[in-house]
């Protein structure tokens, strides 16, 4: 069944004749239509717009006009994009009464024009705030392999949706991990790109110094497509930069050569679990890593990042939680009203540090080319679980899914997060990190790792 193949091959079959843009785009309706009451991926789906846009595709083809690099293809996006005609929700009760968007988002104009076909919006936390994506108005989304654990968050619809074999590409936003932990959680790639390196137009954001946007995929090759379909200057976005964009897909298997490859040592080997530090080992040997660097005080570092995003976040919300307090989620609202009273000299100090971590990190890089670090310190927990223990500690879960995604966040490090299968167990993932406009060096790695089998996606389809 064609919802069930990666974004390429799906491509290859609309080519070859195998298959219609319409008989795609009605599988993934079908599919989303049988399986989403269990595992709440979608809070909309926009059937009549993908069967108009399938009909363009498959009239596009039949006239012998070009096609663009991801015809045919469905793809969702989390419900913070914009979609013209549709509500906007982001999580929230309260966007319920806010009048249908007039336009789609950047992102999702520029999958458009590259053939792609939206199918739906995607369950999130609530406004962004959260690791796990299980969400007081809309339900939660559990992982695909394993029902009664979380999907990760925010954009746990988005991983979800793609682990599941419901859609090949997905859209989420990462402000502290986002992308990154519910992709490692639910064993697909998610990628982070650099800061300011994809537009956000048209997505309502969470922390407007910290917010990215980025693809969910089953492959290195989906992650590399989108993300070439989405590079570009947009005035919309103030900042967007205004690098010409550069193709990473037809680099991507041209090998690792020389690339200097260390590990993230200090704050960011501490505190996972055996089955985590495994994956980790194993990506290392396989790209014969043995060095190790300190990211100096990461920790703070961290700490900064939650300062910074909970101050921003409630910013945004000041009016809606005067007149509106209880319409929240609970734990959303609690942690937006902390945020409201953090006093501004501590929101300098935080910015303060934010600026020499970056130059510290960022001197490293004139040795190194590519880090490794673990995406998270553990295994999905379960959906009602409120504590685990790291190094003998009984801490929360929520805020700590995001250890070793929260010091990257901060000075807006490009990042990808790729599943190490585990046959008999669940999903795990490693972050390839990298300095600043070099997504192509992420890339080339992840594709060497995934070519070893060292990698790849862990499906949950029936």
């Amino acid at each position: 069944m064609v919802h069930r193949r990666n974004a390429a091959s799906i491509s290859l079959a609309l080519r070859q004749g195998e298959t219609t843009a319409e008989a795609i785009a009605r599988a993934t309706l079908d599919q989303i239509e049988q399986r989403n009451s269990t595992l709440n991926c979608f809070t909309t789906v926009t059937a009549e717009r993908a069967i108009a846009q399938a009909h363009q595709v498959d009239a596009a083809l039949a006239a012998g006009k070009c096609l663009g690099p991801l015809a045919g293809i469905p793809f969702a996006v989390k419900n913070l994009c914009d979609i013209a005609g549709e509500v906007t929700l982001a999580g929230s009760k309260i966007n319920q009464a806010n009048p249908p968007a007039q336009k789609d988002c950047t992102a999702i104009a520029r999958l458009e024009a590259a053939g792609a076909i939206l199918v739906g919006a995607l369950n999130m936390d609530e406004y962004a705030y959260g690791f796990v994506t299980v969400n007081h108005h809309y339900g939660a989304t559990p992982n695909p392999h394993d029902p009664t654990r979380v999907s990760g968050g925010s954009s746990g619809g988005s991983a979800a949706a793609v682990a599941a074999g419901l859609v090949p590409i997905t859209l989420g936003s990462d402000t502290n991990g986002s992308i990154r932990v519910p992709a490692t959680l639910c064993g697909v790639y998610g990628f982070k790109p650099t800061y300011g390196c994809l537009s956000r137009a048209g997505t309502q954001l969470f922390s407007a110094s910290l917010d990215h946007i980025g693809p969910f995929a089953t492959t290195v090759a989906d992650i590399a497509l989108v993300f070439d379909v989405l590079q570009g200057p947009d005035p919309l976005d103030p900042v967007c930069c205004d690098l010409p964009p550069v193709a990473v897909l037809p680099q991507l298997h041209d090998g690792i050569g020389d690339l200097r490859i260390a590990i993230a040592a200090g704050h960011f080997s501490q505190g996972m679990e055996p089955v985590v530090a495994q994956a980790l080992e194993t990506v290392a040997q396989a790209l014969q890593v043995k060095q190790q660097v300190i990211l100096p005080e990461s920790d703070r570092a961290r700490a900064a990042a939650y300062i910074i995003t909970a101050a921003e976040g409630s910013q945004l919300h000041l009016a809606r939680l005067r007149d509106r307090p209880m319409d929240f989620d609970p734990a959303t609202r609690d942690r937006f009203l902390a945020g409201a009273l953090i006093p501004a000299s501590w929101y300098v100090q935080a910015q303060r540090l934010r600026r020499w971590y970056r130059d510290q990190v960022r001197a490293l890089f004139a040795d190194i080319d590519i880090l490794l670090a673990p995406t998270t310190p553990c295994v999905a927990p379960k959906l009602d679980q409120q504590t685990m223990v790291i190094d003998g500690q009984d801490i929360l879960v929520r805020p700590h899914l995001g250890l070793y995604t929260q010091p990257l966040s901060l000075i807006g490090l490009p990042v990808l997060s790729v599943p190490v299968p585990r046959p008999q167990g669940l999903p795990v993932g490693v972050q390839i990190i990298a300095a600043p406009y070099q997504e192509d060096k992420i890339l080339k790695v992840a594709a060497a790792l995934e070519a070893q089998g060292i990698t790849g996606a862990m499906l949950q389809v029936p």
